[in-house]
């Protein structure tokens, strides 16, 4: 992976707010969203570790088991899909609700994209919403 294949994928914006919250305990709100946009394949990122490649978050590659871990930005990086394509960071993304919330959710649903659906009904917390 070279530095501008994961800026991408993390902008530099928002590498202070995941590595902050890799460093402190806590339920965190997801501060990016990964996708594959060829199938299977979504994560909400929470943390970014001081290796600047591990993150965590919910993962869910649409078998109905969504999961909280930890994933490599190099990993997902060096993904290559048919037609060249590569995962995408969703530039819309808000979290909205904590981690813990989105994983009960998709839980439920069975998958992260469906449980999107129910989360963007859900009053946000606070500092999560654009001004």
């Amino acid at each position: 992976m070279t530095h501008d294949d994961g800026l991408v994928l993390v902008p530099e914006a928002l590498r202070p707010t995941l590595i902050a919250n890799g460093l402190r305990d806590g339920d965190h709100v997801p501060v990016l969203k990964l996708f594959n946009p060829a199938g299977p394949g979504t994560w909400l990122i929470t943390e970014l570790g001081d290796d600047g490649d591990t993150m965590f978050g919910l993962c869910d590659l649409d078998m109905g088991f969504p999961e909280l871990g930890s994933v490599s930005l190099s990993e997902i990086t060096a993904v290559k899909l048919p037609l060249g394509l590569t995962i995408e960071r969703d530039v819309s993304f808000q979290g909205r609700v904590p981690i813990s919330r989105w994983m009960e959710i998709a839980r439920a649903t069975g998958s992260v994209r469906a449980a999107e659906a129910v989360v963007r009904e859900l009053p946000a917390i606070n500092g999560t919403e654009p001004s």
